[in-house]
């Protein structure tokens, strides 16, 4: 590891953004290849079939092969290893299956609609599910959406299905049937089929990190005291696109009343200040007071700077910096615990993961992983400082790892999206002073850009040159 760099602030120009960007659809032959990939990993895992389960906050490995989640209720795929799927849907979610970007047949289950809905059926639910075609199956594969990684739990036995629809299930088997946790088909930071993405997939989810980005800019801009935050968190909302996580503009202390959500609470001077939007494809975060300088501060927190801001931002430097193809998950948690140390900086989640259409999918980040970091990842800077009595700091955005060849058919197929990425790495390495690899390519607008005093827009945290 080189010599850190001194961290200074300093006036910087805003980075750029980019308004009503046009969304890119996934192509016919991307879901082609995703169907492929998803009947290999079956074929790898001696999976008769596999049982994708949807709710609206658990939808995206459904999503994955169909194109839509199941928005209020609860639906299953049911992918045979000969190609043929099934869709059990309940009865408002019935009309997305001729729309679905897999062909399928249709099961109709209105236990998974909303309550007191129509339930007239002559069958039971496992006699219902029998008609998906999993009898006389010898190896069902289940995936929910969580990974369960347990040093003390026969982990392929958890399952996170509701337990009606998972009695459901083992009722219509024979019971010889044997049921396996097969989420880490999609989503197993070393092996999942959704943790690589082809360039059509990259736009897609450049699209949301863009949105995320922008919002948070315009909403810092807008932080002033006497604002209240549902005036800037009404900022964080745009093109009436959905967010993947609840929104957060928070002023002084958090979750009084148990509130997650922007409220009626006035910014003052010298509050703490949180900022949090995502969208398929990308989060972006801030932390900071609500200051126009250090003078500003408390006194118990005038030393903010050197004690975690400066810190925290050598980490996300370093970050950066030492991101490529091939570096494993490993050497970036370690790097990262020793210009921070764990320790005293107090943060337990793992310093990045990746994201898709969820903000958090998945983290190949963990101590000793030998999993090496590859062409078609999307990851998230997530590195969350802890120091008692002091605001946090946070410039949490999203970046891709691209080989050359990934690299050259982002510019062939995608050019207006390779030149917001070429004018992103500009920004980064010139006005911020940090040095990236030609695989990193900032999908967010503002990577690398720290206010760590919110009432002076013209200053933000930099590498001196």
């Amino acid at each position: 590891m080189t010599e850190p760099r001194r961290i200074v602030v300093k006036t910087l120009p805003q980075p750029q953004c980019w308004q009503s960007l046009p969304s890119v659809t996934l192509t016919d032959d991307t879901l082609q290849m995703r169907k492929a990939n998803v009947l290999a990993a079956m074929e790898q895992r001696a999976l008769d079939t596999l049982v994708v389960y949807a709710d609206k906050e658990h939808g995206a490995n459904f999503e994955y092969l169909t194109g839509f989640i199941p928005r209020f209720e609860e639906a299953l795929l049911v992918l045979h290893k000969n190609g043929d799927a099934v869709l059990v849907l309940g009865n408002e979610n019935l009309k997305l299956a001729a729309h679905a970007r897999i062909e399928n047949r249709v099961v109709h289950a209105p236990w998974f609609s909303l309550p007191n809905q129509p339930m007239t059926n002559t069958a039971s639910l496992p006699q219902t599910l029998r008609l998906a075609g999993i009898e006389g199956k010898q190896r069902i594969g289940i995936a929910g959406w969580k990974l369960f990684t347990s040093e003390h739990d026969e982990n392929n036995q958890l399952f996170d299905l509701p337990g009606f629809i998972l009695d459901s299930l083992r009722q219509a088997v024979s019971p010889q049937c044997v049921l396996v946790n097969a989420t880490d088909v999609f989503t197993s930071p070393a092996h999942g089929v959704r943790i690589i993405n082809n360039a059509n997939e990259l736009a897609h989810y450049e699209y949301g990190a863009n949105l995320a980005s922008t919002a948070i800019l315009t909403a810092l801009n807008a932080i002033e005291p006497g604002k209240t935050e549902k005036q800037i968190g009404a900022l964080l909302a745009a093109d009436g696109q959905a967010n993947n996580v609840v929104m957060i503009a928070a002023t002084g202390e958090r979750f009084a009343h148990a509130s997650l959500y922007p409220g009626d609470k006035v910014i003052e001077r010298g509050d703490k200040f949180s900022l949090t939007t995502s969208f398929k494809g990308g989060l972006s975060s801030r932390a900071a007071y609500v200051v126009a300088n250090e003078s500003e501060l408390a006194p118990a927190v005038a030393d903010y700077l050197d004690v975690v801001a400066i810190p925290y931002y050598r980490a996300v430097v370093g970050w950066l910096e030492h991101l490529r193809v091939g570096v494993t998950g490993g050497e970036i948690y370690q790097l990262i615990d020793t210009l921070l140390p764990k320790s005293e900086y107090h943060w337990h989640l793992n310093p990045g993961h990746l994201v898709a259409d969820e903000e958090w999918m998945c983290s190949p980040i963990t101590p000793h992983s030998s999993i090496p970091l590859a062409s078609g990842m999307v990851l998230q800077i997530d590195i969350i400082p802890s120091r008692a009595g002091y605001a946090g700091a946070s410039i949490e955005d999203t970046v891709a790892l691209a080989d050359k060849a990934l690299r050259d058919a982002l510019k062939r197929d995608y050019p207006a999206m390779w030149s917001r990425i070429e004018a992103r790495r500009d920004y980064v390495q010139r006005y911020l002073g940090i040095q990236l690899s030609e695989d990193v390519l900032p999908f967010s607008n503002t990577v690398g850009y720290l206010r760590p005093w919110l009432l002076d827009k013209t200053l933000a945290l930099g590498c001196e040159a």
